[in-house]
């Protein structure tokens, strides 16, 4: 199946009360774990690069692996760039094979965010991608704390950024290794009742499983990002096949070893958000 962008997986899942679930990609390991897992569950999946990924692994490496998983997928695979500060380092991920990207221009001026979103937006629709765009600000556990979305600025930005999609920060974080308290409803009621477009929660991981389900099925969250949980995942599973195998030195024989946990954490996690039990 050929890759697809955001906007032709979250629009089905807007009309159909379910979630698609953006996966954090590290390594080709991981690639391979979830395109199985959304394989065997019958869902679309958004394979995301990171800024540490694309640190890790440049933009001309991860971009054509990621399409090539998504083009030989039976299922809608979306390529996706994720938290991209910079409007030429978003238009360079076209380039190299990605669907969709995200600008985060979280940082900046509610009108400086709209102008630059709505620029790449016009590139990426002209080149068959989507755009997600944030307003707010998403924290980071241990780290800089939350600025909750403002509806005000939520529906400026859903008019005039050109986005097919919009994070928020109602109550999620990013790198949560366990539940949080939770997400607060008020504040996300009141973003819907004044935006049309699908909506995107960062730090899934840090989502409680009721939750995650009450947002897939009840709102307009279409979107949920994960890495924390999956990283464990394959922590656990990385020190396991180590522990239990200390023969094995070839990397590609101790890397593989962490795909089965992979897929089983990435199939509960889908699972709990797109509606196939």
């Amino acid at each position: 199946m050929t890759a697809v962008n955001l906007a032709e997986v979250l629009r089905p899942a807007a009309l159909g009360g379910y979630a698609v679930a953006g996966l954090v990609v590290l390594g080709w390991e991981d690639g391979v774990a979830f395109v199985e897992a959304a394989e065997e569950i019958g869902c679309p999946l958004i394979l995301q690069a990171g800024p540490g990924c694309r640190a890790h692994t440049p933009l001309p490496v991860i971009g054509p692996m990621l399409r090539h998983l998504a083009d030989q997928a039976r299922v809608p695979v979306v390529c996706h760039l994720d938290h991209g500060y910079a409007i030429d380092e978003c238009r360079a991920g076209l380039e190299h094979g990605f669907t969709s990207l995200m600008f985060d221009g979280s940082a900046l001026p509610i009108d400086q965010n709209i102008d630059l979103t709505a620029r790449l937006a016009e590139d990426a629709h002209a080149a068959g991608a989507s755009v997600e765009g944030e307003v707010g600000f998403v924290g980071y556990a241990a780290g800089a704390a939350s600025r909750f979305t403002d509806p005000q600025e939520a529906a400026r930005f859903d008019r005039d950024s050109g986005a097919d999609a919009i994070a928020i920060s109602v109550g999620n974080i990013h790198l949560q290794t366990g539940p949080t308290d939770g997400i607060d409803y008020r504040a996300l009621q009141a973003i819907e009742a004044v935006t049309t477009k699908p909506l995107v929660l960062h730090g899934g991981s840090g989502i409680p499983h009721a939750d995650r389900i009450r947002l897939a099925g009840e709102t307009r969250v279409c979107k949920f990002n994960f890495g924390t949980e999956l990283r464990q995942s394959f922590g656990n599973a990385l020190r396991a096949q180590l522990e239990q195998h200390p023969e094995q030195f070839d990397r590609i024989d101790i890397l593989s070893g962490t795909v089965p946990a992979l897929r089983a954490a990435a199939k509960a996690v889908l699972r709990s958000i797109s509606g196939n039990a």
